[in-house]
């Protein structure tokens, strides 16, 4: 009998080292696929050629790009803190495996007379960590533009962790508000809240609220101020080179991922999609990915379209504009949830269509009327 549990608990641990060991491989895989989509899709909306050399297509690219920065030698600065420079790069990769870590991306299959999810782990308080591993991405960038030695690193990292704290703020407050809209903090109980109609059409705003406090996060573009390289030269990680380089790269873009997958698991349905009946196991997978490249392709697009916006807007836009609209947002999604239940539907959607309205007109007459005055103010 003991022989039988212990057997039974090594075949569950394989099964878990296995899991972990495939999602990461996974990811590592992903983020391939996407360097070489972005390449490609940028060089098409430039009219130019793109990666066509390394493999079929080109898709070995990045493959070669690794090899060839893990090859390449390192030199680390005579003023650096060398045992925090090493560990900096370490910490800008392993929040996004962990936030990664409580995506449900499938629904499961059976193996080896077991159930097996397609999610590591299914905390019931899913959300919380997926917010408190997004928030430890701040401390790579604090201590590589610190340990570096040299003063433009340091300029560079102060202005990423202001920009990334700043815009951690909004997308926090998207993510509450979806959070009470369905009533749950598991990111389970949210794909299976979203079985019917996704969180994307009543929650469209915060929606919204969090796509551009996400690029703002990972430092994408058009907020890519962490590499204004005619300002900072290349920002926190001037410093560094080689491999160490390489994992500042990966941990750019597993976050992109990641938060990408953030967003199709809360407001697009996560794996729910129709589906025929045979290989019910792998519908939902491929729902998955279909949704995650396709929220990927639009971070994409948005950096082929935009310009680089200046620091002193961008942070005017978080903290004067996103972070309070978050909040009013907040509180209408909190109305829209308890109200109906005490007043009744009909009358709260009355209500709710008299402030609608009331907020159109004020959006649509206040610019007219700001300019208004700054052209009487430049008359005197």
């Amino acid at each position: 009998m003991t022989s039988t549990l212990a057997a039974m608990g090594l075949v569950d641990w394989l099964i878990l080292v296995a899991r972990v060991l495939v999602t990461f491989a996974g990811l590592l895989v992903t983020v391939m696929l996407v360097i070489w989509l972005e390449r490609k899709v940028v060089a098409d909306m430039q009219t130019r050629i793109g990666p066509n050399r390394a493999g079929p297509f080109g898709l070995l690219i990045t493959l070669a790009d690794g090899i060839k920065l893990f090859f390449k030698e390192g030199i680390t600065p005579i003023t650096a803190d060398r045992a925090v420079y090493v560990i900096a790069p370490v910490i800008s990769v392993i929040p996004a495996f962990l936030a990664f870590a409580v995506i449900p991306f499938g629904t499961g299959i059976h193996l080896f007379g077991r159930y097996i999810p397609f999610q590591l782990v299914n905390l019931n308080i899913g959300i919380l960590w997926v917010l408190a591993m997004s928030s430890l991405g701040v401390y790579s960038v604090v201590l590589a533009g610190w340990s570096s030695g040299s003063k433009y690193p340091l300029l560079g990292a102060i202005r990423s962790s202001a920009q990334m704290i700043s815009y951690e703020v909004g997308m926090g407050l998207a993510l509450v508000a979806v959070l009470m809209y369905s009533g749950s903090i598991s990111l389970r109980g949210i794909v299976v809240q979203q079985h019917h109609l996704p969180n994307v059409i009543p929650q469209f705003p915060a929606f919204v609220v969090y796509a551009i406090a996400a690029l703002a996060e990972v430092n994408r573009p058009p907020f890519d101020l962490a590499e204004a390289e005619t300002e900072l030269v290349a920002g926190y990680h001037t410093e560094y080179s080689g491999i160490k380089f390489a994992m500042f790269f990966l941990g750019e873009y597993l976050n992109m991922v990641t938060v990408s997958a953030i967003a199709v698991t809360l407001f697009l349905g996560g794996p729910n999609g129709p589906h025929p009946s045979f290989l019910p196991w792998l519908w939902p997978v491929l729902w998955f990915a279909v949704k995650l490249f396709a929220m990927i392709f639009v971070y994409i697009w948005v950096r082929a379209t935009l310009p680089r916006v200046r620091y002193d807007r961008l942070m005017n836009f978080g903290w004067k504009y996103l972070i309070p609209f978050g909040l009013l947002w907040i509180v209408f999604t909190g109305a829209a949830v308890v109200l109906p239940d005490l007043y009744g539907r009909g009358r709260f959607l009355t209500w709710a269509a008299v402030a609608v309205g009331l907020g159109l007109l004020i959006a649509l007459f206040w610019p007219a009327k700001r300019g208004a005055v700054a052209a009487r103010g430049e008359a005197r």
